[in-house]
């Protein structure tokens, strides 16, 4: 190759870098992390983590690529964190729902019409399911036993309603990593077809 067709190959590439990232610069999720690298030495991604990246040696093209990578990897690490969030929930929600069966067991005991205030004896079985619960309090009537009963059904329907958030948030965590990723096969595909493209053109 002479070396003008070599001095017009990497104009080429370098001009059709430039115009790569500006293109790029339009989306606003990168725009906004490439700004914030550029301007403070470090990325902040969607979800509020913070990590240094050293830029400052980097052509546009490197830095957008370093931007996006730790931008999916800080979603990767959100959405984990949820998972186990919603993991732990349903293991709450378990013992809930174990300790409200033992709770109805243990009314099913008592005939119907004994008074509110009659004394009760709970059950081992009763007391092992409230503490796994994590509930301390311990039925002495009735009338507590019924109260108790509708405080954990409360609080078994206020966990599953919040649980449909979290399933919310897990999605779009995920749209997001996926997101992230495919920016950036997109991005080096692209970039690689163009300068074949340019460089097929100048031999």
């Amino acid at each position: 190759m002479s070396t003008k067709k070599k001095v017009l190959t990497l104009g080429g590439v370098f001009i059709l870098g430039v115009l790569g990232g500006s293109v790029l610069m339009y989306n606003d999720s990168i725009y906004h992390s490439v700004n914030d690298a550029l301007g403070k030495g470090a990325t902040q991604n969607a979800v509020g983590g913070v990590t240094s990246i050293d830029i400052s040696s980097m052509d546009i093209e490197t830095a957008l690529m370093a931007v996006q990578s730790e931008r999916a990897k800080l979603l990767e690490a959100q959405l984990k964190d949820q998972i186990a969030s919603v993991q732990q929930k349903n293991d709450q929600i378990a013992k809930l729902n174990s300790a409200l069966e033992a709770v109805r067991n243990q009314l099913g005991q008592i005939p119907s019409d004994s008074p509110a205030g009659k004394v009760i004896t709970v059950s081992t079985e009763l007391k092992t399911a409230l503490a796994d619960a994590g509930i301390s309090a311990v039925p002495q009537t009735k009338e507590d036993l019924e109260r108790l009963q509708q405080q954990i059904a409360g609080q078994i329907s206020a966990s599953s309603n919040s649980q449909q958030m979290d399933m919310l948030r897990i999605q779009s965590l995920s749209n997001k990593r996926n997101e992230a990723f495919d920016v950036m096969t997109n991005f080096v595909k692209k970039m690689q077809d163009s300068r074949n493209s340019i460089i097929g053109n100048m031999r």
